[in-house]
């Protein structure tokens, strides 16, 4: 078995990304915090959420997540477009006589209610979530969930990204797939980055797309190829073609699959697992401490 150490002082945070649903992010990311020491799983696709299925956590708390979203006093408002004018994101209209508010497109910034000369407008809480907080045996369980129909989850991941983690812990971002903004989001703090690439060419050329993502942020990364066949592998060759690392690679296999389809985690499961994703997690942390090492 792998020996884990963490540098002193310091948690370590690593998110977990693919290009597309359906890679391999989650089953990455999953049975990577369980074969952790200790771990806390951060689920920041809260649209669609699942790695607690995997991780069953016991003990759930909920907090509801809200966001501030502007009220009209009609009684107050002139009709003057000061906060129409300022906002860019087009959250408000005067029609017809009346101030109105599209509370989908609002991002909560506060400014129409600052700049208001009349002090017409004020502020309500709305909320659009929650976040889920469990424990399942050395893994601490975080997940977030974003309301149907809302149109931003920005707001939860980033409290998601605020809870403590500890000095011996290692925090395991997964990601929502793609590179939107959201996903942005979710790395910004992140030590390390792991890209789980399909050996597709449509995988390939979503994939491409977080590697542009993880190097304009400047942050440290590898890929771990999932599903791998013996022959001739697209994300393979645009690894090697782009310099980029490979941290592990999983194959397709049937065995797998029924774990995974049966919501169990691997590493749990077989010893051969285990090893497979302690091995993989020490190669990430030795490369992290390296990156540390050079820029030290």
């Amino acid at each position: 078995m792998p020996v884990f150490t963490i540098m002193a002082g310091n948690s370590l945070k690593i998110a977990v990304l693919s290009g597309k649903g359906g890679t391999g992010k989650t089953l990455v990311s999953v049975n990577l915090a369980a074969a952790a020491p200790q771990a806390v799983y951060i689920d920041c696709d809260v649209e669609e959420p699942n790695g607690h299925l995997f991780f069953k956590p016991q003990d759930v708390a909920v907090k509801k997540i809200s966001v501030k979203i502007p009220v009209v006093d009609e009684s107050k408002c002139n009709g003057c477009r000061v906060c129409v004018d300022f906002c860019k994101f087009n959250a408000l209209a005067y029609i017809g006589g009346r101030l109105k508010v599209f509370e989908t497109v609002c991002h909560s910034c506060g400014g129409c209610v600052l700049f208001c000369p009349e002090k017409a407008l004020a502020e309500k809480d709305k909320v659009i979530g929650e976040i889920q907080s469990g424990v399942s045996e050395t893994v601490s369980v975080l997940t977030g969930v974003l309301n149907t129909g809302e149109s931003s989850g920005i707001p939860i991941i980033k409290q998601l990204l605020n809870a403590p983690v500890g000095e011996t812990e290692i925090a395991m971002i997964d990601c929502p797939p793609g590179s939107a903004c959201i996903v942005m989001e979710s790395i910004k703090d992140a030590d390390y980055c792991i890209l789980v690439a399909e050996p597709t060419l449509f995988g390939v050329h979503n994939f491409s797309m977080v590697h542009e993502l993880v190097k304009l942020f400047d942050k440290p990364f590898g890929a771990v190829l999932n599903k791998c066949l013996p022959g001739n592998n697209p994300a393979e060759t645009f690894c090697r073609e782009n310099e980029i690392q490979i941290l592990g690679r999983i194959p397709f296999a049937a065995e797998i699959g029924a774990i995974n389809s049966n919501a169990r985690i691997l590493v749990r499961e077989q010893p051969k697992y285990r090893d497979l994703f302690a091995g993989l997690l020490l190669r990430v942390m030795e490369e992290v401490r390296r990156e540390t090492t050079a820029h030290s």
